[in-house]
């Protein structure tokens, strides 16, 4: 009896490491999900999206993981293979210049005409 237990005890002992490990897995999985863009619904995640695209990029994205490939690795062969418009996140480099600097030249324009508009109203 005691045997019975012992084992039962080192059974589930391993079976907790190894629903851990999937889990942490799966939450990387959904990072990389996320980050990739659906080529065929152009608005959506593939982790969003119920195409016929996004589930074969899931398993590729899966392979990738279980052959040991890092998230930096995926994304730079998926980039190989389809571009950077692929991910939500473009890298910051010569080509995405104009990309991240829009949101701060709207910023300070906006910002321009609000003082112009309160310095007309002050006189």
């Amino acid at each position: 009896m005691k045997l019975i237990k012992f084992l039962l005890i080192i059974f589930l002992y391993f079976f907790s490491f190894a629903l851990f490990a999937d889990e942490k897995n799966t939450a990387l999985e959904n990072k990389i999900f996320k980050n990739l863009r659906c080529i065929i619904c152009q608005g959506q995640s593939i982790y969003d999206s119920q195409s016929d695209f996004a589930e074969s990029m899931k398993l590729v994205v899966k392979q990738k993981l279980d052959l040991g490939m890092s998230e930096q690795d995926i994304y730079n062969f998926l980039k190989d293979q389809y571009g950077e418009w692929i991910l939500y996140d473009p890298e910051f480099n010569t080509k995405t210049y104009f990309l991240w600097s829009i949101p701060i030249l709207i910023f300070l324009l906006g910002g321009a005409i609000i003082l112009r508009k309160l310095a007309v109203l002050k006189k």
